[in-house]
């Protein structure tokens, strides 16, 4: 139905950023050494919904996200919405517990509905796809400086993805290995 364009389809979930960096590796020319001094302290969370063609609404702030900040996120997001969406969310605590589940009839109303993944799949949430590609990719190891430029760089990539920064869905495929 998305692809037709009878309903928009985003995918929900948070993320926390920080200046102790998610770096699994990285590649410098010979002789050149990169360093970056993990530090405490937690710049930004934020509580995206991102849709297959590189649309993105970000809500961010400083401590833990809970569950009504995503209900207030979700809140925000469904009063810009342009026709009826669904939104994928994982099985956390946050996003099935009471303060959620309230809200639901009200969304629906609206023309927004919730869809809760099955529990383990993390693989089927994509926004987990963009998650991984700010940290890992788009987020470089100068950005990491202090909690400034980190902030600084995060909210250039926020706000540029979907023209700067896109991912090509169509391109990424799921296995099935089953025979």
């Amino acid at each position: 139905m998305a692809e037709d364009n009878f309903i928009d389809l985003f995918f929900a979930d948070e993320s926390g950023f920080s200046l102790a960096p998610n770096v699994p590796y990285a590649w410098q020319p010979p002789g050149e050494y990169e360093k970056i001094v993990p530090r405490r302290g937690n710049v930004s969370n934020v509580f995206g919904l991102m849709s297959k063609d590189n649309r993105l609404s970000t809500f961010s702030k400083k401590g833990s996200i809970d569950a009504q900040f995503v209900v207030d996120s979700i809140d925000g997001f469904a009063g810009k919405m342009l026709q009826p969406t669904v939104v994928v969310v994982d099985n956390a605590k946050i996003h099935t517990g009471e303060k959620m589940l309230a809200k639901i009839p009200g969304w629906e109303e609206q023309g927004l509905y919730i869809f809760h993944l099955p529990k383990y799949s993390p693989h089927l949430n994509l926004i987990e796809t963009f998650w991984r590609k700010v940290k890992h990719e788009w987020l470089h190891p100068r950005d990491y400086a202090d909690g400034k430029t980190l902030s600084e760089s995060l909210q250039e990539i926020l706000a540029g993805f979907g023209t700067a920064y896109t991912i090509d869905f169509k391109e990424q495929k799921v296995s099935n290995n089953s025979g």
